[in-house]
């Protein structure tokens, strides 16, 4: 049986590949300029980031501008007093961001993550300063095995699941469909929509009416993206399976909605662009700047409280930083 480790080396290879493809098409990054960001909560960073590539799966202790995620001004409310949630890709980025929310309003948080084990015992002290309990369990969403065991785990540690985040992701971009193995394909749709499934299957058994499960999916599953072929397609699948398996669920008192942010500042993305670009991440947006994880976990913690969306499910949220989309 393959391990976290195998499919983490495995991501590193692919990146591998296609970095060295990259290197011989001698292609240097281009991005609008950075000036003039808007600015309308928290002040955020903007304009050029640092130049740097990380190796997959990327470990956000290892960036040099590190993403923010605490949203300090958020005060807590007990929204999910006395619950439990599951986040798979909880280790860092938006994962980490939601996790450390949940907690702030009461509920226990069980993190699943690859193999970032630095970035996961990180984000478990944050958690327990909230107050609040939480396990990190690492693994690989691919093997329905290791969700079913990780979700079993979770319910007899703590005796109820309420709130499963799917959130685990990869992503490696790719400058022609001719790039694209079967094996590299496969790789990307089975985490990122089969690890989905998983988990929701894993989850589905015990969970109770007011019970929410949210996925992650993104502008590129909303508009596509030229670079981001299989990637794309996974998350305009997610799009389509959160609206399916909300009807399907409904009688049951399960709502199931996604959130679908714009270009966010996490590990995923210094871990696919190349240095050169990723100084101009997110300038496109009509912001002018990439969203940081603290301003994508409160739509979470909103569609995870049936206080706050008891009458909302099968809703693809986007926040993308820009008009229209």
């Amino acid at each position: 049986m393959a391990t976290q480790d195998d499919a983490a080396n495995k991501q590193k290879a692919i990146q591998n590949r296609q970095d060295q493809h990259d290197a011989s098409m001698q292609k240097g990054g281009q991005g609008s300029g950075g000036s003039g960001a808007a600015q309308t909560g928290v002040q955020q960073p903007s304009g050029d980031f640092p130049a740097q590539h990380l190796a997959k799966p990327g470990l956000e202790a290892q960036m040099e501008l590190k993403p923010r995620f605490m949203a300090e001004q958020y005060k807590g409310s007990g929204k999910l007093a006395g619950q439990v949630a599951i986040v798979t890709g909880g280790d860092s980025g938006i994962g980490r961001a939601v996790a450390i929310l949940f907690a702030r309003e009461g509920a226990d948080v069980a993190i699943l993550y690859l193999n970032e084990h630095e970035d996961a015992a990180e984000t478990q002290r944050y958690i327990e300063a909230e107050g609040q309990k939480c396990i990190t369990i690492a693994g690989d969403v691919k093997d329905m095995e290791f969700c079913q065991q990780a979700v079993d785990q979770v319910v007899a540690k703590w005796g109820r699941l309420d709130v499963l985040v799917n959130n685990a992701a990869f992503q490696e971009h790719a400058e022609s469909l001719l790039d694209l193995t079967e094996d590299r394909f496969d790789e990307t749709m089975r985490t990122n929509i089969y690890g989905y499934f998983h988990m929701a299957k894993a989850c589905l058994p015990y969970m109770k009416r007011g019970a929410a499960i949210i996925n992650t999916g993104s502008v590129t599953g909303l508009k596509g993206s030229k670079k981001l072929l299989d990637y794309s397609t996974t998350k305009g699948a997610i799009h389509a399976f959160t609206m399916s398996l909300a009807a399907n669920l409904l009688d049951q008192g399960i709502r199931v909605n996604a959130v679908a942010p714009g270009p966010v500042w996490t590990p995923l993305n210094p871990a696919d662009q190349s240095p050169e670009e990723i100084t101009k991440f997110g300038q496109s947006t009509t912001f002018g700047r990439p969203a940081q994880p603290e301003e994508m976990s409160p739509a979470y913690v909103y569609l995870a409280s049936n206080v706050c969306s008891g009458y909302v499910t099968g809703v693809v949220l986007p926040i993308t930083g820009s008009v229209g989309e």
